[in-house]
């Protein structure tokens, strides 16, 4: 049965009509599971699997698993296993999950906008090495995800990350979702407010907490008080985004229902002033309609943004308040959202006389051996530490402004450059086919290729276009919001089906926010990729109005033969 002590403590004040069937919302009394993922949950609590993975599974190794723990409430370890060798993207669709199972995990390791030390980087680091076969990402969540992950050496990698301060709970499953925060905090000198001890408060009362194990499906968290809004905040369940009050000074707005996927929502500014030391409250009351009153009946409906869409976010706002937080919050304005986003990469100075220095790899592909390689740099040259991005990259914090110029020069010899093309710094894509069992075509070589590739043919891009490669229609690469968003699916070219991409157009954050366009039936191989990219970039830097023109103003006044590649325009 669902948990209903924290709903014991609400304050009834609000009416709130019942839906005409049951969407298996918990205070309106429909408690029963409606589907398989609510009755694992009901049989047995997510987080109780971390002890049958110390001491029974990671012992008597992978054929020991209940299929159950399998492909369900491990996910709540941060555990999801990955597919397997041998089956194409035409296979996604068509085989039940335990046929693509492969008996090695996905391991992802949550940051939460921590800084990280150079002992824990090297932590990082010495895990992929000894268990992953070396294999390590920066995604796009903040988080470290690692591959061809025995069950057996699960039990040691807990061990390591904890002598770390890290943790894989709760970085996957029905639940909060690793948070991410803004890589600057504390140290930007432009920053309004330093939000990383709310971000701690959160992690430390509410991950492991059983009173928010059990949401309808995944609750993602971002919180900057960097005006650059560097969290994207508009595509999370819940943002915190910094703002200043006349007379209060800075705290942050509160923005819900943001997500992707198939059904894309931009989140609702609630337009508040929420002070640092009640974030954690305010957090807590969201997550508290969310798991009580959010959708449970159909999955594909079950997440925040569809509650916050029925509801408006007038409604949102009175249920927080009245039944929640027990108190009103402070109106305030929201802030003014920024042109485009801001990762961070280069060099930058800090409040303190120090400097960050923002690094690109390709695509968020790293390894163990890089990371190790990595925490040595920090060591010998006295950084402070690194944080990971929401856009794949890593920014290293501390930095003393005499060493600046050696160390980006010796961070570039191993791959990761502070002052990269466009290409690379603007290139994103999730894991893809390689070990994806959701993907249907490869992403992460082909980003790397496509980089390659655009940086021979555009050595000199003089404004950053943002190319996002996804493997499927679940937009973990946030397709809808970048200038070239890459859907990945199957296509016909001459007579056969191969790998290939919807493409979507002119999405942005910020300012201009927008999933951008989509053409009908537009889609391109994944062999005409680099062709594609290169005559739509043409078109746009031969057609558009000034240099100041963006590729997302663009798109939504040019001509469709442009956005298609079909015509290409004279540079001469």
């Amino acid at each position: 049965m669902p948990d209903l002590r924290f709903q014991s403590q609400k304050a009834k004040h609000t009416e709130i009509p019942r839906p005409k069937r049951s969407e298996g919302q918990w205070s309106l009394g429909y408690t029963e599971p409606l589907n398989k993922n609510e009755q694992s949950k009901k049989d047995d609590d997510p987080l109780n699997v971390r002890d049958r993975i110390l001491y029974t599974y990671s012992k008597r190794g992978f054929d020991s698993i209940d299929p159950a723990d399998l492909r369900g409430r491990f996910r709540w370890m941060g555990l999801y296993t990955q597919r397997a060798p041998g089956f194409d993207g035409g296979k996604t669709a068509q085989l039940e999950e335990e046929e693509l199972d492969d008996r090695y995990f996905m391991l992802r390791v949550r940051s939460d906008g921590r800084l990280l030390t150079p002992s824990a980087v090297r932590a990082l680091g010495e895990i992929g090495v000894d268990f992953a076969r070396d294999t390590a990402d920066v995604t796009d969540r903040e988080n470290i995800q690692y591959h061809w992950i025995r069950i057996e050496d699960v039990p040691a990698i807990w061990d390591r990350l904890d002598e770390a301060g890290l943790s894989s709970l709760e970085a996957c499953g029905d639940s909060p979702r690793p948070f991410l925060g803004s890589p600057v905090a504390g140290v930007a000198a432009d920053e309004i407010i330093d939000g990383s001890s709310a971000l701690e408060e959160i992690f430390d009362r509410f991950i492991g907490d059983k009173d928010f194990s059990n949401f309808p499906r995944k609750f993602k968290t971002a919180l900057t008080g960097h005006p650059s809004h560097d969290v994207s905040p508009e595509t999370n369940d819940i943002s915190f985004v910094g703002t200043v009050h006349p007379e209060h000074g800075p705290g942050f707005d509160l923005w819900v229902g943001g997500g992707l996927s198939t059904n894309p929502m931009l989140a609702q500014k609630m337009g508040v002033w929420i002070p640092l030391d009640e974030v954690a409250d305010a957090w807590a009351a969201v997550a508290g309609v969310f798991r009580d009153y959010g959708y449970r009946r159909l999955r594909s409906r079950a997440r925040l943004k569809f509650l916050v869409a029925d509801w408006g976010i007038e409604k949102f706002r009175e249920v927080v308040e009245k039944e929640y937080l027990g108190r009103e919050l402070v109106s305030c304005p929201s802030p003014d959202s920024p042109v485009g986003h801001r990762d961070h990469v280069g060099v930058h100075d800090q409040k303190d006389g120090l400097k960050y220095v923002g690094v690109a790899p390709v695509a968020g592909r790293v390894s163990g051996t890089l990371l190790v390689q990595l925490a040595d740099l920090l060591e010998e040259y006295g950084v402070a530490g690194a944080r990971l991005t929401p856009y794949q990259k890593i920014v290293l914090i501390g930095v003393r402004p005499e060493v600046v110029e050696e160390l980006v020069g010796r961070l570039d010899a191993i791959g990761l450059s502070a002052r990269p093309s466009n290409w690379r710094q603007n290139t994103m894509a999730c894991t893809g086919i390689e070990f994806c069992k959701l993907a249907i075509v490869d992403t992460k070589e082909r980003a790397r290729r496509l980089v390659a590739e655009l940086e021979q043919r555009f050595p000199e891009l003089d404004v950053p276009i943002t190319v996002n490669v996804n493997g499927c229609p679940n937009a973990c690469a946030r397709t809808q919001v970048a200038d070239i968003g890459l859907k990945g699916q199957l296509v016909m070219a001459d007579g056969q089906q191969v790998e290939g991409f919807q493409v979507h157009l002119g999405g942005a954050t910020g300012l201009q926010a927008n999933f951008g366009r989509k053409l009908r039936a537009h889609k391109v191989t994944s062999a005409g990729l680099d062709d594609y990219v290169t005559a739509v970039v043409t078109n746009y830097l031969v057609d558009r109005e000034s240099a100041e023109e963006s590729f997302a103003t663009w798109v939504a006044r040019a001509e469709e033969e442009l956005l298609r590649g079909e015509k290409v325009l004279s540079t001469s």
